[in-house]
Protein backbone atom coordinates (compact mmCIF):
# COMPACT_ATOMS: atom_id res chain seq x y z
CA UNK A 1 0.00 0.00 0.00
CA UNK A 2 1.21 3.40 -0.94
CA UNK A 3 2.31 5.62 2.24
CA UNK A 4 0.15 8.11 1.01
CA UNK A 5 -1.93 8.60 -2.30
CA UNK A 6 -0.58 10.69 -5.32
CA UNK A 7 -3.61 13.02 -7.01
CA UNK A 8 -3.62 16.35 -9.23
CA UNK A 9 -5.96 17.57 -11.38
CA UNK A 10 -5.02 18.48 -14.90
CA UNK A 11 -5.90 19.98 -18.32
CA UNK A 12 -5.40 18.32 -21.53
CA UNK A 13 -3.02 19.83 -24.00
CA UNK A 14 -2.65 17.51 -27.25
CA UNK A 15 -0.71 14.27 -28.14
CA UNK A 16 2.84 13.80 -29.42
CA UNK A 17 5.56 11.08 -29.37
CA UNK A 18 8.71 10.40 -27.15
CA UNK A 19 11.25 8.09 -28.75
CA UNK A 20 13.25 6.06 -26.18
CA UNK A 21 16.89 5.34 -26.08
CA UNK A 22 16.14 1.91 -27.94
CA UNK A 23 14.17 3.66 -31.00
CA UNK A 24 11.12 2.41 -30.21
CA UNK A 25 7.99 5.08 -30.58
CA UNK A 26 5.77 5.86 -27.19
CA UNK A 27 2.55 7.94 -28.23
CA UNK A 28 2.03 10.46 -25.23
CA UNK A 29 -0.99 12.71 -24.36
CA UNK A 30 0.91 15.98 -22.95
CA UNK A 31 -1.18 17.09 -20.04
CA UNK A 32 -0.53 20.66 -17.65
CA UNK A 33 -0.70 18.90 -14.37
CA UNK A 34 -1.25 21.48 -11.33
CA UNK A 35 -0.07 23.00 -9.45
CA UNK A 36 -3.26 22.68 -7.14
CA UNK A 37 -3.82 23.49 -3.82
CA UNK A 38 -5.94 21.64 -1.13
CA UNK A 39 -9.13 24.24 -0.30
CA UNK A 40 -11.20 21.58 1.93
CA UNK A 41 -10.67 18.41 3.67
CA UNK A 42 -13.90 16.13 4.73
CA UNK A 43 -13.74 14.06 7.69
CA UNK A 44 -16.16 11.33 8.56
CA UNK A 45 -17.09 12.85 12.07
CA UNK A 46 -19.11 15.68 10.15
CA UNK A 47 -18.96 15.12 6.33
CA UNK A 48 -19.87 11.31 6.51
CA UNK A 49 -16.69 10.30 4.31
CA UNK A 50 -12.92 11.49 4.17
CA UNK A 51 -12.39 13.06 1.21
CA UNK A 52 -9.89 16.03 -0.34
CA UNK A 53 -10.43 18.80 -2.28
CA UNK A 54 -8.29 20.53 -4.66
CA UNK A 55 -8.76 23.73 -6.51
CA UNK A 56 -7.17 24.34 -10.05
CA UNK A 57 -7.26 26.92 -12.90
CA UNK A 58 -8.41 30.52 -12.64
CA UNK A 59 -11.29 32.52 -12.95
CA UNK A 60 -11.89 35.91 -12.88
CA UNK A 61 -15.27 36.28 -11.48
CA UNK A 62 -16.80 33.92 -8.93
CA UNK A 63 -20.02 33.88 -6.92
CA UNK A 64 -20.35 35.07 -3.39
CA UNK A 65 -20.54 31.35 -1.87
CA UNK A 66 -17.56 30.38 -3.67
CA UNK A 67 -15.57 33.50 -2.68
CA UNK A 68 -16.47 32.53 0.84
CA UNK A 69 -15.75 28.46 0.68
CA UNK A 70 -12.39 29.85 -1.31
CA UNK A 71 -11.45 32.48 1.26
CA UNK A 72 -7.80 33.08 1.33
CA UNK A 73 -7.08 31.39 -1.56
CA UNK A 74 -7.10 31.77 -5.36
CA UNK A 75 -10.39 32.36 -7.85
CA UNK A 76 -10.35 28.83 -8.93
CA UNK A 77 -12.02 27.48 -12.24
CA UNK A 78 -12.08 23.87 -10.99
CA UNK A 79 -12.94 21.92 -7.66
CA UNK A 80 -12.64 18.85 -7.44
CA UNK A 81 -12.46 16.02 -4.49
CA UNK A 82 -10.14 12.58 -4.01
CA UNK A 83 -11.34 9.90 -1.72
CA UNK A 84 -8.59 10.13 0.72
CA UNK A 85 -8.70 7.55 3.45
CA UNK A 86 -6.82 8.46 6.38
CA UNK A 87 -5.12 5.03 6.74
CA UNK A 88 -3.74 5.81 3.20
CA UNK A 89 -2.03 8.80 4.58
CA UNK A 90 -0.93 7.86 8.01
CA UNK A 91 2.44 9.74 6.90
CA UNK A 92 1.20 12.65 5.00
CA UNK A 93 -0.58 15.23 7.17
CA UNK A 94 -2.47 17.54 4.56
CA UNK A 95 -3.53 20.52 5.40
CA UNK A 96 -5.97 23.33 3.71
CA UNK A 97 -4.13 26.14 1.58
CA UNK A 98 -1.25 23.08 1.01
CA UNK A 99 0.34 23.29 -3.05
CA UNK A 100 0.48 20.02 -4.92
CA UNK A 101 2.89 20.26 -8.38
CA UNK A 102 3.62 17.41 -10.32
CA UNK A 103 6.77 16.67 -8.28
CA UNK A 104 5.07 13.72 -6.44
CA UNK A 105 4.84 11.64 -9.59
CA UNK A 106 7.97 10.19 -11.24
CA UNK A 107 8.39 7.95 -13.98
CA UNK A 108 6.80 4.53 -14.49
CA UNK A 109 4.15 5.50 -12.01
CA UNK A 110 0.88 4.01 -13.14
CA UNK A 111 -1.82 6.37 -12.59
CA UNK A 112 -5.81 6.50 -12.91
CA UNK A 113 -7.17 9.16 -15.35
CA UNK A 114 -10.67 10.48 -15.62
CA UNK A 115 -12.29 12.93 -17.60
CA UNK A 116 -15.25 13.47 -19.94
CA UNK A 117 -15.25 12.25 -23.88
CA UNK A 118 -15.63 14.25 -26.78
CA UNK A 119 -19.69 15.32 -27.21
CA UNK A 120 -20.58 14.33 -30.45
CA UNK A 121 -24.37 15.49 -30.15
CA UNK A 122 -27.40 13.09 -32.00
CA UNK A 123 -26.06 10.38 -33.97
CA UNK A 124 -27.86 7.30 -35.90
CA UNK A 125 -26.76 4.03 -35.10
CA UNK A 126 -24.29 3.86 -37.45
CA UNK A 127 -22.36 6.12 -36.18
CA UNK A 128 -23.08 4.96 -32.49
CA UNK A 129 -22.57 0.97 -32.68
CA UNK A 130 -21.34 0.64 -35.97
CA UNK A 131 -23.88 -0.97 -37.45
CA UNK A 132 -23.85 -1.93 -41.33
CA UNK A 133 -26.88 -0.17 -42.40
CA UNK A 134 -29.43 -1.22 -45.53
CA UNK A 135 -27.36 -2.17 -49.11
CA UNK A 136 -27.32 0.37 -51.64
CA UNK A 137 -29.15 -1.01 -54.02
CA UNK A 138 -32.52 -3.29 -55.08
CA UNK A 139 -35.07 -0.99 -53.49
CA UNK A 140 -34.21 0.23 -50.37
CA UNK A 141 -33.45 3.50 -51.37
CA UNK A 142 -33.61 6.14 -48.65
CA UNK A 143 -33.25 3.30 -45.82
CA UNK A 144 -29.35 3.04 -46.06
CA UNK A 145 -28.64 3.59 -42.52
CA UNK A 146 -31.69 2.78 -40.79
CA UNK A 147 -31.45 0.99 -37.67
CA UNK A 148 -33.93 -1.69 -38.74
CA UNK A 149 -36.11 -3.32 -36.47
CA UNK A 150 -36.74 -2.85 -32.46
CA UNK A 151 -39.86 -4.88 -31.67
CA UNK A 152 -40.25 -8.37 -30.70
CA UNK A 153 -43.66 -10.47 -31.04
CA UNK A 154 -43.17 -11.22 -27.56
CA UNK A 155 -43.02 -8.98 -25.32
CA UNK A 156 -44.68 -6.37 -27.62
CA UNK A 157 -42.70 -3.56 -26.62
CA UNK A 158 -39.05 -1.79 -27.24
CA UNK A 159 -36.68 -4.12 -24.79
CA UNK A 160 -34.43 -1.61 -22.31
CA UNK A 161 -31.18 -1.85 -23.60
CA UNK A 162 -31.89 -1.69 -27.33
CA UNK A 163 -29.07 -0.22 -29.15
CA UNK A 164 -31.15 3.05 -31.33
CA UNK A 165 -29.77 6.87 -32.53
CA UNK A 166 -29.04 9.36 -29.67
CA UNK A 167 -26.80 11.40 -27.49
CA UNK A 168 -22.75 10.17 -28.20
CA UNK A 169 -19.94 10.93 -26.27
CA UNK A 170 -19.85 13.59 -23.07
CA UNK A 171 -19.51 10.58 -20.87
CA UNK A 172 -17.04 10.24 -17.86
CA UNK A 173 -14.52 7.79 -18.60
CA UNK A 174 -11.83 6.72 -16.75
CA UNK A 175 -8.39 4.82 -17.15
CA UNK A 176 -6.33 2.66 -15.37
CA UNK A 177 -2.77 1.45 -14.86
CA UNK A 178 -1.61 4.40 -17.13
CA UNK A 179 2.01 4.91 -17.36
CA UNK A 180 3.69 7.98 -16.48
CA UNK A 181 6.23 8.25 -19.36
CA UNK A 182 8.18 11.37 -18.13
CA UNK A 183 7.28 14.17 -15.60
CA UNK A 184 8.30 18.14 -16.38
CA UNK A 185 8.33 19.67 -13.55
CA UNK A 186 10.04 23.09 -14.89
CA UNK A 187 6.65 23.35 -16.99
CA UNK A 188 4.34 21.79 -14.89
CA UNK A 189 3.76 19.15 -17.39
CA UNK A 190 3.32 15.21 -17.06
CA UNK A 191 3.80 12.93 -20.85
CA UNK A 192 1.73 9.97 -19.85
CA UNK A 193 1.17 7.09 -22.45
CA UNK A 194 -1.30 7.14 -25.05
CA UNK A 195 -4.81 8.73 -25.93
CA UNK A 196 -6.87 10.11 -22.61
CA UNK A 197 -10.21 11.19 -23.04
CA UNK A 198 -11.71 14.57 -24.05
CA UNK A 199 -10.77 17.18 -26.03
CA UNK A 200 -7.99 20.01 -25.99
CA UNK A 201 -8.09 22.15 -22.73
CA UNK A 202 -10.72 19.69 -20.88
CA UNK A 203 -10.38 18.77 -17.16
CA UNK A 204 -8.83 15.68 -16.36
CA UNK A 205 -8.24 13.82 -12.72
CA UNK A 206 -5.18 12.05 -12.06
CA UNK A 207 -4.09 10.08 -8.87
CA UNK A 208 -2.16 6.96 -7.89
Amino acid sequence: MLKYMKFILAQKIGMSQIFKETGEVVPVTIIEAGPVKITQIKKNEKDGYEAIQVGFGHKNKLAKPQKGHLHGLENFRWLREFIVPSENNKEKEWKRGDKISVEIFQENDLVVVQGTSKGKGFQGVVKRYGFKGSPASHGTKDKLRAPGSIGATTPQRVIPGMRMAGRMGNDTITLKKVRVVKVDPKNNRLYLQGALPGRRGSLLKISA
